[in-house]
């Protein structure tokens, strides 16, 4: 029988599978031993499963309590054949498995808002490294510990942005960095609350297309290190989805079958 959480059951250890979908990534290794750092910290009883879903890799829905859709190396507006296996994968979930529990992070966040019908767009400037992202009114309420000063910070490593939030999701933060949808199911995130100073670095080369960095340019360089081991919110939030996965959803609407 698969266990159900419910708020008397946190003495359960939370199953959660994450779905890895970079794409052929020589860092695939490294990104997976960040989530494992990142959920030990918080959930040291926490048993995570990984799966490689860009190559068709994908868990049983009803084996786990939250399914995370991490990053990837891919533009999210793409449609090769394995961004569509992904896409089914989400529609799936949302129909037979209407009570689980979705994290989108990064790539995850703009595919998930892609498939319930919002935009993605380039950006006027990639962010990268710690940011500072201001909550809404919602977003207060949702993350206790920022409601004083309504304000995450985050890592993040992205070029394009999603343009607005998809029908049936509300932004928990200003710029659509964080959505959480009506039935309280899905919750997404621009940046990376699973990135630590030590994985954001693996992707510093990307400064030089990103930005037109010189590699000899020392004060840019410095900048961008400082901004890259700034004080973030990762451990915050992981606490506060630990949390969030024991809620019950709210069922106001069945999931759309396409």
């Amino acid at each position: 029988m698969i266990h159900h959480f419910t708020p008397d059951s946190e003495d359960v250890p939370v199953r959660i599978a994450v779905c890895l979908n970079s794409y052929n990534s020589r860092f695939l290794p490294q990104i997976q031993a960040s989530y494992v750092r990142a959920l030990g910290r918080v959930a040291p009883d926490a048993h995570l499963t990984f799966f490689e879903s860009a190559k068709g890799e994908f868990p049983e829905p009803s084996q786990f309590d939250l399914i995370v859709l991490g990053g990837a190396n891919v533009d999210a507006r793409a449609s090769w054949d394995f961004i569509l296996r992904i896409h089914h994968f989400i529609r799936t979930i949302v129909t037979d498995y209407p009570d689980k529990k979705i994290v989108g992070i990064c790539w995850g966040h703009q595919t998930i808002s892609r498939v319930f019908g919002a935009g993605i767009v380039n950006m006027d400037v990639p962010e990268m490294g710690v940011t500072s992202i201001n909550l809404t009114e919602e977003g207060r309420k949702f993350f206790p510990h920022a409601a004083a000063t309504g304000v995450v910070r985050l890592q993040q490593h992205h070029r394009r942005e999603v343009a607005a939030a998809p029908a049936r999701f509300t932004p928990l933060a200003q710029g659509n960095q964080i959505f959480i949808n009506d039935n309280n199911t899905i919750l997404t995130f621009q940046g990376h609350p699973e990135k630590d100073a030590q994985t954001a670095r693996l992707r510093l080369h990307d400064t030089q297309r990103w930005f037109g960095f010189n590699a000899v340019d020392e004060k840019a360089w410095a900048a961008l290190e400082a901004q890259i081991e700034t004080e973030h919110d990762g451990d915050a939030i992981w606490k506060r989805i630990i949390h969030w996965i024991r809620e019950p959803s709210k069922e106001l609407y069945a999931p759309a079958s396409s």
